[in-house]
């Protein structure tokens, strides 16, 4: 069995202790890193992450390809992905509880003003802010899948009204669930704080824009965790500067890095963090890509295929 491994070049990140990992997992593997150079050595197997074009260009031969992380719109969108060659994404891998984390710590600080807080200890100001009623803050999480259904239940849990939205049917205890296009609308009109975590699709590219954001109720606030790409940046400038939207917190957003210019930036409406939401666990993804590379090995289905006409 013949395994390559690629990081994107923008990653900064070692891949020797992937490629030691991924060795360890898979002791009768042959496992090295793809570079140019390497390109006539062929694989059965590669596990990527923003990998060049040029990979698929000249490996011809690969049964699977993993992608480390649960967002597989980067190598969709390379030219050069053989027809038919599965693609199979990371179920969770430790990435459920930290977006759930993440999420609920920004819906928190918003809700109870701990930025204002914040704010007043820089000025040596020891004021209380009014209490809050957590029914005057119904929260909508869009998408449905293994994590966006970790964050539902965690939101949940706090007492928040929660309401969820997915392309098709989900069932979850304890919130109130919206699916298909045609129940969008009634989604966005029963919440005040809009929490992104779909994948990234033709069909969700800007989805978060002046139309749909005005139709949350008065003062709301976005949480992007999905892809910056969901989210028209100018719509979200015009409608905080027009009062329709209270603020937002971006995990995500349109050009990572975020260019120093970029309005954004000095924003006081606005908290930024580096797309670290919920960071790739190497343990925990490299267990479950060796055991989904063995079943396929003896033949058998595995789970986290992507639907490339869905995207995700």
């Amino acid at each position: 069995m013949k395994i390559i491994f690629s990081f994107s070049a923008r990653n900064a990140r070692n891949p020797q202790p992937w490629l030691d990992a991924i060795a360890a997992a898979l002791p009768d593997a042959e496992v090295w890193l793809w570079t140019p150079a390497c390109s006539q050595s062929q694989a059965d197997y590669a596990i990527v992450w923003a990998p060049p074009a040029e990979l698929f260009a000249t490996q011809r031969g690969l049964k699977a390809v993993f992608n480390i992380g649960a967002g597989v719109d980067g190598v969709m969108a390379l030219p050069n992905l053989p027809e038919g060659l599965p693609l199979v994404r990371l179920n969770d891998a430790g990435m459920a509880v930290q977006m759930a984390e993440y999420v609920c710590h920004a819906l928190i600080r918003h809700t109870r003003e701990f930025d204002v807080y914040a704010a007043q200890g820089k000025d040596q100001q020891w004021k209380m802010r009014r209490p809050i009623n957590r029914t005057g803050f119904p929260v909508g999480v869009m998408g449905l899948g293994s994590i966006g259904a970790r964050v539902a239940d965690a939101v949940a849990a706090f007492g928040y009204p929660t309401f969820g939205w997915s392309r098709s049917p989900k069932s979850l205890h304890g919130i109130t669930t919206f699916s298909g296009y045609d129940r969008f609308d009634d989604f966005l009109r029963a919440v005040r704080v809009l929490i992104c975590i779909l994948p990234l699709t033709p069909e969700t590219e800007g989805i978060l824009n002046a139309t749909t954001l005005s139709k949350l109720k008065p003062n709301g606030y976005l949480i992007n965790v999905g892809r910056g790409r969901h989210l028209v940046e100018e719509d979200l400038l015009a409608l905080l500067a027009e009062g329709k939207l209270a603020g937002a917190t971006l995990d995500v957003v349109c050009e990572e890095p975020l260019p120093a210019h970029h309005a954004f930036w000095a924003h006081p409406k606005i908290t930024l963090t580096p797309h670290i939401a919920a960071v790739t666990l190497r343990e925990q993804s490299v267990a479950q890509i060796a055991e989904k590379i063995q079943a396929l090995a003896r033949g058998e289905a595995i789970d986290g295929v992507v639907d490339l006409k869905r995207g995700y």
